[in-house]
């Protein structure tokens, strides 16, 4: 209900300072520091693909708006979209063609959010939608990894042959630094318990401060958790969905590494590696594709952790938490429907309650 002049009359009313552009502003910035340092270790080609994702993304959701008649300008404008061909570029190999990131980022828009009607419309997380797509369309571009090489040393390519490389691939001359994945060489070498158990020796403190080959959001797993933390402190998500994640990959992983050390990688391995912080603090977070409830949340966040850690174990994919995450997507009406916050005024039973009890 309101009064004549629009403003409402009606109680209760809840109000807040937050806007969607506030809270994307606030996640790109808590982004930020993970991935300039994922620039520093890939140099040039993470920078040029990194931009072609961003744009791309936005450019396909302004093409959308156009379709409908919409103005672009005022949705563009609430960082939405650049925020997903972000999530999306962190994502990807640092050393990826330039196409991947286009395609990968108008995929997201296009299919994975302007379909269902647009911002807080959408089922599945736009940015896992599009990285998904391109793991199974493109498997050999999307798993071609490279060793850090640090912008400023002497075997780094400098601007010019950085554009070179997101053009025309990686060039011979540096086939010597490319090399696979923490979870990729364990998912090979699994049945080597030895050599595995010895190539994890100092996996976890590398993946701490990023100096291994990876994606750009697998970079630093301590900036990308300092992120989160900044995102929680400043009440922009809550702990029950990071939190639950990381229990669902770490408990599972631990009991079987205990169990079974030389076939299964240990929980610190499992955390530190991959997207699992990147997934926790900044992806199965997202408001419109999670569960609305404390509760819901937390079962919504222990289902994207198990099933991480599943995928990861068994599946015929070294990373799982795309997957993982995207499974979830789908479950989350069902959760809701479940789960259902207490509703107000109303006793634990579902009675009404009299005036002042």
């Amino acid at each position: 209900m309101s009064n004549v002049i629009g403003i409402p009359v009606a109680a209760p009313h809840a109000s807040t300072t937050n806007s969607a552009g506030r809270v994307m502003a606030i996640v790109m910035a808590a982004l930020a520091p993970a991935t300039l340092f994922g620039f520093w270790l890939y140099g040039w080609p993470a920078i040029y693909l990194w931009l072609v994702t961003v744009a791309a993304a936005t450019l396909g959701e302004a093409f959308c708006l156009r379709l409908m008649g919409r103005q672009a300008s005022p949705v563009l404008f609430d960082g939405s979209a650049a925020l997903t061909g972000w999530l999306l570029a962190l994502s990807l190999p640092p050393w990826a063609p330039w196409w991947i990131g286009a395609f990968g980022g108008l995929f997201a828009t296009v299919l994975g959010k302007q379909v269902f009607g647009g911002l807080g419309q959408n089922l599945f997380n736009p940015a896992m939608v599009a990285r998904v797509a391109l793991l199974i369309s493109f498997p050999v571009q999307m798993t071609a990894w490279i060793a850090p090489l640090p912008i400023f040393s002497a075997a780094a390519p400098g601007p010019i042959d950085g554009l070179l490389i997101l053009l025309k691939g990686l060039p011979p001359a540096f086939d010597a630094v490319a090399s696979a994945s923490l979870l990729g060489f364990a998912k090979t070498e699994m049945s080597r318990g030895i050599d595995l158990l010895q190539a994890m020796a100092h996996a976890p403190l590398q993946a701490w401060y990023g100096s291994r080959p990876g994606s750009l959001g697998e970079t630093a797993a301590w900036l990308i958790a300092g992120g989160g933390v900044a995102l929680m402190f400043l009440r922009i998500i809550s702990w029950h969905i990071p939190l639950a994640m990381l229990a669902g990959i770490a408990l599972p992983a631990a009991i079987l590494h205990a169990v079974d050390p030389a076939r299964y990688l240990d929980a610190t391995t499992h955390l530190l590696s991959g997207g699992a912080m990147l997934g926790a603090f900044f992806i199965a977070t997202d408001y419109v594709t999670s569960p609305n409830t404390p509760r819901g949340q937390l079962i919504f966040g222990a289902g994207c952790g198990l099933l991480t850690w599943i995928i990861r174990t068994w599946a015929g994919y070294p990373e799982g938490v795309a997957f993982a995450v995207l499974l979830m997507n789908s479950l989350t009406p069902i959760i809701d429907s479940y789960v259902k916050p207490r509703i107000y005024g109303r006793d634990r039973k579902g009675v009404a309650l009299e005036p002042g009890k």
